[in-house]
């Protein structure tokens, strides 16, 4: 049994007493992992029923996040408080002889096991692809696969990401996001729209995608070289076709060989998605590629050799026999 204050995530709504109407997915958190759940009566009259769980949370605090630490991100600081978790197993509560890790370890053989899956915290939803090919979840927009527009999709909504799956599909993730903390947000992903961009390749120079592209470093300054280059030797829409070309190809190849593709292309002034692709592969296979094999020479002729030359001489004369024959007995 765990104790908690009435937290919102898990108590929708409060009735007499002790009696507590649940979300649903709480409830699911307890039945999957076997646990039942007591809750303090609220305001004055639980005080004292927490006030144990509230000191000891201050006392964590003063020891171990004093002053304020600085972290870079949540799992920098995810890190911190684990470390400090750790280092409470030496600590004894008031004359105990026993530390807490040694009574942790005492209990540990007596605890229910865990089950062999996960949990799985995410909210499925049903969304809409909307006709930018976009998924609107929580009041923030998350791109998918354009030719996914109009279809009614599966979302896993996360603390921290969101998955979009394809129902249709067995449950195929047809794109992964971030999560967004605010509201009418645009998190776009340009190989979702690289197919409706090869019909309209002047869209590509002024769409929100390649903006986001840009920003996080997917679209790197090689690429622009490339739409430079192609643009100026083959025009504006040939020239952006063969960039779409290139960026197709990154589904199927690692960004160091494209790039390494596209040096090349650049070199020999040959803006083509296929001589990209030959020259990345050759890139690969460089780096892969294990030290020629050097096979002996072949011995020369001997010089008491005295066999003629091959001749088909005999072919041909079977031929015109074969021929022949049933030619002059059809005229016969």
């Amino acid at each position: 049994m765990i104790r908690y204050d009435n937290l919102k995530p898990a108590v929708t709504r409060v009735a007499l007493g002790r009696d507590r109407f649940e979300h649903p997915r709480f409830v699911a958190l307890r039945s999957h992992y076997g646990f039942d759940s007591f809750y303090c009566l609220p305001g004055k009259d639980g005080a004292h029923e927490k006030g144990g769980v509230e000191g000891e949370i201050g006392r964590f605090r003063r020891r171990h996040l004093t002053p304020v630490p600085k972290v870079g991100s949540l799992a920098e600081l995810n890190e911190l408080i684990a470390a400090g978790d750790a280092r409470d197993d030496a600590r004894r509560i008031g004359a105990r002889a026993e530390t807490v890790g040694a009574a942790a370890a005492r209990e540990l053989p007596l605890l229910r096991p865990l089950p062999d899956e996960d949990f799985d915290v995410a909210a499925v939803l049903s969304c809409r692809v909307d006709a930018k090919a976009r998924v609107c979840v929580r009041q923030s927009y998350y791109s998918v696969p354009a030719r996914h527009v109009g279809r009614r999709l599966e979302v896993r909504l996360g603390a921290t990401s969101i998955r979009v799956l394809d129902p249709a599909a067995h449950g195929k993730v047809l794109a992964e996001h971030t999560r967004s903390l605010h509201k009418g947000t645009e998190d776009l992903v340009l190989d979702h729209y690289l197919e409706v961009l090869v019909r309209k390749p002047g869209a590509l120079a002024g769409s929100t995608a390649l903006a986001s592209a840009k920003a996080s470093g997917v679209f790197t300054s090689c690429h622009q070289r490339f739409w430079t280059a192609a643009r100026t030797a083959l025009g504006d829409g040939a020239g952006t076709r063969a960039l779409i070309g290139v960026l197709l190809l990154h589904r199927t190849m690692t960004p160091s060989a494209v790039a390494a593709g596209m040096a090349a292309a650049i070199a020999d002034g040959v803006f083509d998605a296929d001589l990209v692709a030959v020259h990345a592969r050759s890139a690969t296979c460089g780096r892969a590629a294990t030290p020629p094999i050097t096979l002996p020479a072949t011995a020369a002729p001997s010089a008491a050799d005295h066999r003629p030359a091959p001749s088909l001489a005999g072919y041909d004369q079977l031929l015109t026999t074969t021929n022949q024959r049933p030619l002059e007995e059809a005229i016969a």
